[in-house]
């Protein structure tokens, strides 16, 4: 046996905790009308996972719980527990006892435990499912449900006969499968969306990644000509420093040197030694032009003389000059004239002496003339200022000789000073040059300084572009080590070349668009991977959903061959006679039709929609085929209410003699039968009872006999279901 026992508290009329214990293969629950014997079966039905109210005779989940009357407060909540024996492992739970408990509250919040952990609804479910027990499965049968599986349709009927036969795991696999195999499409559709969605972008990178690719492979090579042209640069620039550092510091030497030379030389050409040559020229032209005005005023005189002496000589028997007077002053001037020039040979004493003569001469022809004309004292003035004139003729030519002279002195001084400006020139023009050369270094220097910040800002950008791999260009050793500006500038051209198109590849964002390319990558392989994983999954949920099918179609075939052996027997039984049978057959699905205006009008349609464009499908059922004794009825609309009972319980013992629930519930089933009917309906349990523990909620004596434990169920004028229990076992032992 393998229900143990039911714990009922507050649930429906179960106010108090109420406990039936299943210690017989069959136990009876009596009772009068309405004192809630029906509410155990609903208990049961709650326990096990029932979702309709409807079954359960109630529209909330608070209408299963006791509502209270003036006896006893109504309750917060009902709980109801079913107690298995689980040693024979029936249920799939490594537990001995398995307590299967459910709890609804006033808020409509339901609970659910297993051996007092809580758990979900489809945990429950999956376990019971696997001893074939469900929440509205065959084996409770509620009253008036009897003849529900008459009165279904044949796809209910079918569904009904499945979960007899235990099939209902089969269903739920198959449901299952077909939800997982939705599921799958639906994320196989999703997939390949997602796909689709990434496609573009993903050919986009690739392009984006093959141009990264080149610009990898002209960075590659780019790379070592740029350490190189970084190396030679540096090193250029280092040279052309130390060269020109060099140079304009030895330079501006240079010219330190030649300024100071050139300032000597000025101050040498400044204090030249003219100035006493300069002052003696000055004397010598002084004494020379009194000498000329001396030469000149006696050669005047000597001329005027000469003029009187004509006249005289014309009228020289007019006036005479004594002899005597003229010798005597030629004399006087004779000896006066060498002792004057020789004690002073300035030219105011030549010219007073030349005016002494003169005024003797004049004397002496003033005495010739007031003596009648001396010509001889004409004649001897006249000669007095010839030699005179002759004198300072001479003085003359002394002078200009030695004017001359210094004048040479002056000229060979002038030469030696030009000497000295020609080398200051040539100093001016050295210092000139040294400061061109000074300037022109300073601007080499300048461009140098350019050419440096020039050399930095392209290292800059080599390390911006390629990274640290251009920072070593120091360890590079190229041969030669330097090259001819022109080469190199042409290199910088090449290189400057190789930038530009890196740059327009976008070589800087390489990485980023690799590794956006790469998970683009690995997104489509996974998202591949996954797809070739969902049609694997959507192809062994199809297999497996044909496999169940075939299983279920085997199962099924060969359990409604089972069931039509039994049901023929027990029909036979029941009826004296007769046969019964259950029959496959096929119906077409019916569809709603559906208004021109978008509503239903009411009307289905069943037949070939072949004019529609749509090939009808048609689904299995289950039809009774059945003979009664001396009457011919051929289909079930024709039975009697009593036929009908007999007929449903007939196939309610046969599904559960094929396939035997652990326990079945019967709610009255046996209300319509009359006393003989209810000895075959006795007989019957009976023989169920072996192969399933029964609960029978019965009026009639018949089936009570056959009852190992009778509970009995009573209400008072509180309301409260109170049981009574009997063993017959133990009371005929207190009989006897």
């Amino acid at each position: 046996m393998h229900l143990s026992r039911l714990d009922i508290a507050g649930f429906k009329s179960f106010a108090r905790k109420t406990t039936f214990d299943f210690g017989s293969s069959v136990v009876a629950i009596v009772g009068p009308n309405g004192s809630g014997k029906s509410n155990v079966a609903e208990a049961v039905r709650f326990v096990l996972g029932e979702q309709s109210m409807k079954s359960m005779r109630g529209k909330r989940g608070e209408d299963l719980i006791w509502n209270g009357s003036s006896a006893f407060p109504r309750a917060g909540r009902g709980a109801v527990s079913l107690v298995f024996d689980n040693r024979s492992r029936f249920l799939n739970i490594d537990f001995d006892e398995v307590v299967v408990e459910r709890v609804v509250n006033r808020d409509g919040v339901n609970e659910y435990r297993l051996n007092g952990s809580q758990v979900r609804l489809k945990d429950t479910l999956e376990l019971l499912a696997g001893a074939n027990i469900g929440e509205s499965g065959h084996h409770i049968i509620s009253q008036g449900e009897a003849d529900k599986i008459l009165s279904a349709s044949t796809v209910e009927r079918r569904q009904m006969l499945e979960d007899a036969l235990g099939l209902t795991a089969y269903q739920y696999k198959i449901k299952e499968s077909e939800r997982k195999l939705g599921r799958t499409r639906e994320n196989m559709r999703q997939v390949e969306g997602l796909r689709r969605e990434i496609a573009p972008h993903l050919r986009f990178l690739k392009k984006q990644v093959e141009k990264v690719e080149k610009a990898e492979a002209l960075k590659a090579a780019a790379v070592p000509r740029f350490r190189v042209y970084l190396k030679r640069e540096e090193e250029y620039v280092r040279e052309a420093r130390t060269r020109i550092d060099s140079d304009l510091s030895g330079r501006k030497r240079e010219l330190d040197g030649i300024a100071r030379e050139v300032a000597d030389a000025k101050s040498a050409l400044a204090t030249a030694a003219e100035d006493k040559r300069a002052s003696n020229i000055l004397e010598l032209s002084k004494s020379l032009d009194e000498a000329r005005i001396r030469r000149a005023d006696a050669a005047r005189k000597a001329a005027r003389l000469e003029g009187q002496i004509d006249i005289v000589e014309k009228t020289a028997s007019k006036a005479t000059v004594p002899a005597g007077d003229l010798s005597r002053l030629i004399e006087e001037g004779e000896r006066d004239i060498p002792e004057t020039v020789d004690r002073d040979l300035k030219p105011g004493a030549v010219i007073a002496l030349v005016r002494v003569f003169f005024a003797k001469l004049r004397d002496l022809v003033r005495s010739a003339e007031r003596g009648a004309g001396d010509l001889e004292s004409l004649r001897a003035e006249r000669q007095a200022h010839a030699a005179e004139e002759k004198s300072e003729s001479e003085k003359e030519t002394k002078f200009l000789a030695a004017l001359e002279k210094i004048r040479t002195e002056l000229d060979a001084a002038r030469e030696k000073e030009r000497e000295k400006e020609r080398s200051l020139f040539e100093l001016a023009s050295r210092e000139r040059e040294a400061k061109l050369t000074v300037t022109m270094l300073e601007g080499s220097h300048e461009r140098l300084s350019l050419e440096e910040d020039e050399f930095k800002r392209e290292l800059a950008e080599a390390a911006a572009l390629f990274g640290r791999e251009i920072q070593s260009y120091g360890d590079e050793r190229p041969e030669p080590m330097t090259l001819p500006r022109s080469e190199q500038e042409r290199e910088k051209r090449e290189l400057e070349k190789m930038k530009i198109r890196l740059e327009e590849m976008g070589a800087g964002g390489g990485e980023e668009v690799m590794k956006e390319y790469r998970d683009a990558t690995e997104r489509e392989t996974f998202l591949e991977r996954e797809l070739a994983d969902l049609e694997t999954a959507a192809a062994s949920l199809e297999k497996l959903l044909e496999d169940l099918d075939h299983e279920l179609s085997g199962r099924f075939a060969d359990g409604i061959k089972a069931v039509n052996g039994e049901f023929t027997k027990l029909f036979a039984l029941m009826f004296d006679g007769g046969s019964a049978a259950l029959v496959t057959v096929k119906e077409p699905i019916r569809r709603e039709r559906i208004s021109l205006f978008g509503e239903n009008d009411g009307e289905s349609d069943s037949g070939d929609d072949e004019e529609d464009g749509e090939k009808q499908e048609f689904v299995e059922g289950i039809e009774i085929s059945l003979s009664i004794p001396r009457k011919r009825v051929k289909s079930l609309v024709m039975l009697s209410g009593g036929e009908r009972a007999l007929t449903s319980i007939a196939l309610i013992f046969a599904m559960s003699s094929v396939n035997p629930p652990p326990f079945l519930i019967l709610d009255e089933t046996d209300a319509a039968l009359d006393e003989s009917n209810s000895r075959r309906y006795g007989d019957m349990v009976a023989a169920l009872s072996e192969k399933s523990q029964l609960v029978l909620i019965t009026h009639n004596r018949e089936t009570m006999s056959r009852a190992g434990i009778l509970y009995g169920v009573t209400m008072g004028g509180d309301g409260v279901s109170k049981v009574l229990s009997v063993k017959f076992e133990d009371a005929v032992k207190v009989a006897k």
